[in-house]
């Protein structure tokens, strides 16, 4: 039995290990999937220990993608202009071979079940790390239109537009303007406020009436950007549930050479998850 994990700070959350082991159902593949708790400081060294002990891939989840990025021998294209990594794969005495499979997961979720058109969207992203930064550049590549970043540290986000480099499509803007900003037809939450319970303070009229809102986070941690959302009376408000499993099933496709059905994980974590704080 092949050993997989995902690392994290903090990490016993996370669904990635019932994800697995639901595709491992699936396809008859059978596998070892744990949570791997572990601060960026110790990153290294566990990560070091679980190839000793015969581990062959990892998904990364915060704060450490950009640690995996660092720490990968080989890293795919697509990872090497986020600079971020979320799934590795061993390779014998190569090292680790880093990829990326936040931004397919979020393009597939995001075309797949509410079948959104993403072209010429003028989009909001919110955040500037890891995760905003495969999101950018998935968006982007799928064809939406202007492209505004924001992030608290305003720094961040003018280093990620300085990154992609597109001056006439991608533009940083400081969050105390997004008053300023005009409506958005996506808006998509990829700060860590839900996770730490911070307030975003957003206006509502950064929402057009078709506008979709989503949040990277799922469950409990996307309840407070939904609920700005619902009050905004955007066109649609959608957790993140959907990205984690699709991110999951590229990983899955990385490792083990077939891609999972990811509809019926969906609607059977779905039903176990609340919407709403209500529900």
């Amino acid at each position: 039995m092949s050993n997989y994990a995902v690392f994290g700070h903090p990490i016993a959350h996370s669904l990635s290990p019932r994800i697995h082991a639901l595709f491992g159902e699936q396809t008859g593949i059978a596998l070892r999937y744990d949570a791997i708790d572990s601060p960026p400081a110790e990153f290294r060294t566990r990560l070091a220990e679980f190839a000793a002990a015969g581990g062959r891939g990892i998904n990364v989840t915060m704060p450490l993608k950009q640690d995996a990025f660092r720490l990968s021998a080989h890293v795919s294209d697509f990872a090497r202009r986020v600079g971020a990594v979320n799934t590795m794969s061993r390779r014998e005495d190569a090292g680790w071979n880093g990829d990326n499979t936040d931004g397919a997961g979020l393009i597939r979720d995001l075309t797949g079940r509410p079948a959104l058109d993403l072209r010429s969207r003028r989009s909001l992203l919110l955040g500037a790390g890891g995760a905003a930064r495969a999101a950018a550049h998935a968006l982007l590549d799928a064809g939406i239109g202007e492209l505004v970043i924001v992030n608290r540290t305003a720094e961040r986000a003018e280093s990620l537009v300085d990154d992609i480099g597109i001056p006439g499509l991608v533009h940083a803007r400081y969050w105390a303007d997004l008053r300023e900003c005009g409506g958005f037809d996506l808006v998509v939450n990829a700060t860590s406020s839900g996770v730490t319970r911070e307030s975003l303070d957003l206006p509502f009229n950064l929402v057009t009436s078709r506008a979709l809102c989503y949040d990277l986070s799922y469950g409990a941690a996307a309840f407070g950007f939904l609920a700005w959302a619902r009050a905004a009376h955007a066109g649609k408000a959608l957790d993140g549930l959907g990205m984690l499993i699709e991110q999951a099933a590229e990983s899955f496709q990385l490792w083990h050479g077939t891609r999972p059905e990811t509809d019926p994980v969906y609607e059977q974590l779905r039903g176990e998850l609340p919407l709403r704080a209500t529900d």
